[in-house]
């Protein structure tokens, strides 16, 4: 007996303690893994069931391997070349699945395991916190977790679409990833691309923070949060809006404007037109405006800012709107969606509203027959109705405003003024250069030379030393900084209301209301290029676009 186990032990060796240990520290090394690998598998929606079959297998023919093969050390490679390889294969894959921050075993991962990651992802906040559309402030998600990648993607994304004053963020999906377009003053401006990866991780939190189904990526959905940066004392709130594709789901964040704080005097009117308008919150015995304008041209923002205008501790003031673009203190809004064409149409929802016996109503894009009617009929009653409608031109509007009402001597009477506008970039006034023009654009717009000095236009970009641009921290290197109204204005006398009710084509009313004082809107914007306000491309611009 004895014999047999010194046999043993110079052949196998397997009775050293310290070979026992190694060999239970593989057996019970192992089991945590196979655990680990099985959970894993399902929160990265990896297969499961092989994965889990396979790393057991492997584990437990090494291990037993490892006891058969005579050679200790041989056994012991063996057993960590097989279990590492499936182990390897696996991390792999799972991380071809799975977004950057979800990753093991990078380097990425093997430094995050030394550092607090909770002061990590306070950091990439960038200072910004949430309140989701239900007015509940949302704390900082848990490491590593899907919300955690989410959120920082979110920040990542609003703090620099709000140091580049973008107005709108457009995620548009396209073969391989998605395209990221900013509009700023108006103007798209393309970003870097995101991986889908990204965009979905994204999209995933945006939509918590909105309140949104986040499994449903076909159906429109949209919904409202908020972003506050306490250390900026900076507060803004984002409309999100998706829809399906067939490329994939599209994703609009619009920054709602506080359109409410704005003054008449804000909007971009001369010195006269804003005196006019200002006037128009004395009206005695009802009358209606029509404001108007290209698609984006700045119309809403027109609209409330008249709306604000009267005191609505006075009057008893109500819009109907297809789009709240803004909410406003004191005014009762209304908005008329998709869901209501099943039961009601826009002039029915007006009815229902001017029955209430509001002092002053808005009505936004009140372009058809009987909803026009309803606004002539409760302006004749002694109303204040503004209404808001698509045109080029003041005459173009009141043309297609007599067309909507079909009773030319009733939309005549009750017609108070008339607006029309347009919306121009500001030069910057940090990086804007002053230029002599060429005298042959003077006679081309009519200036009189003598009356202007230098025009301006946007900054060139500078470059330092080591030939990197330096970059306008006003304007972000565009040049422009805000936008500001082109107008055409004019309020609607006895004389002018008779000239319009007999006249038989478009061009009578433009040269009715020509000869009643207004001013082109092509006047008022060399006025603004001559004050250094603009630049003469912008207007030719402008005036060139086919809206």
């Amino acid at each position: 007996m004895s014999g047999l186990l010194a046999t043993a032990m110079e052949v196998g060796g397997y009775i050293e303690l310290w070979k026992l240990l190694l060999i239970a520290a593989g057996f019970f090394g192992w089991r945590p893994l196979v655990n680990w690998v099985h959970t894993d598998a399902q929160a990265v929606r990896a297969n499961e069931q092989a994965w889990t079959t396979g790393i057991l297998v492997t584990g437990a023919a090494a291990l037993l391997m490892w006891l058969l093969i005579p050679v200790f050390m041989i056994g012991l490679l063996l057993y960590l070349l097989s279990v590492g390889a499936v182990t390897i294969a696996y991390i792999v894959h799972r991380n071809a699945l799975v977004s950057d921050f979800e990753r093991v075993m990078t380097a990425e991962h093997l430094k995050s395991l030394f550092v607090n990651e909770n002061k990590k992802i306070q950091k990439l906040s960038h200072g910004l916190t949430f309140i989701t559309g239900n007015k509940n402030e949302v704390p900082l998600p848990a490491a590593k977790s899907r919300e955690a990648g989410g959120f920082v993607l979110v920040c990542d994304l609003l703090d620099d679409a709000i140091w580049r004053r973008a107005d709108q963020i457009s995620l548009i999906p396209q073969k391989d990833e998605y395209a990221v377009v900013y509009l700023i003053d108006g103007i798209p401006a393309k970003q870097s691309a995101r991986t889908k990866e990204d965009i979905d991780l994204l999209t995933f939190y945006v939509k918590e923070l909105a309140g949104l189904e986040v499994e449903e990526k076909r159906k429109p959905q949209q919904g409202r949060f908020k972003a506050v940066n306490k250390e900026k004392g900076l507060r803004t709130e984002w409309q999100v809006k998706t829809s399906g594709s067939t490329s994939g789901e599209q994703i609009s964040i619009d920054k709602i404007s506080s359109l409410v704080s704005l003054k008449v005097a804000d909007l971009g009117l001369n010195e006269n037109q804003a005196e006019s308008i200002e006037s128009l919150r004395n009206i005695q015995g009802g009358g209606l405006i029509i404001v108007s304008g290209t698609p984006k041209s700045g119309v809403t923002t027109t609209l409330y800012t008249l709306l604000g205008n009267h005191d609505p501790f006075l009057n008893n003031i109500n819009t109907l709107e297809k789009t709240l673009a803004a909410e406003m203190p004191n005014i009762t809004q209304n908005t008329f969606t998709m869901s209501d064409t099943g039961t009601t149409t826009y002039s029915r929802r007006l009815q229902t509203l001017l029955r209430r016996g509001p002092d002053i109503m808005g009505v936004e894009e009140c372009e058809d027959s009987q909803s026009a009617k309803l606004a002539c009929a409760a302006a004749k009653d002694g109303r204040i109705i503004y209404v808001t409608l698509k045109a080029a031109s003041v005459s173009e509007a009141v043309e297609k405003w007599f067309k909507y009402v079909g009773d030319r001597t009733l939309a005549a009477e009750t017609l108070t003024a008339v607006m029309n506008q347009r919306l121009v970039r500001i030069l910057c006034p940090d990086c804007r250069q002053s230029y002599q023009p060429n005298p042959a654009l003077f006679k081309k717009f009519n200036i009189p030379a003598n009356e202007v000095g230098m025009f301006y236009r946007p900054g060139e970009i500078e470059y330092d030393k080591h030939g990197k641009p330096i970059v306008c921290q006003t304007c972000q290197g565009t040049g422009f900084y805000g936008r500001t109204g082109l107008f055409e204005t004019v309020l609607v006398n006895e004389g002018l209301r008779e000239t319009i009710k007999a006249a038989k084509s478009h061009q009578e009313v433009a040269t009715a209301m020509r000869k009643a004082g207004m001013l082109y809107m092509q006047e008022q914007s060399i006025k603004k290029v001559t004050m250094g306000i603009t630049s003469i491309n912008e207007v030719i611009r402008i005036f060139s676009s086919k809206s």
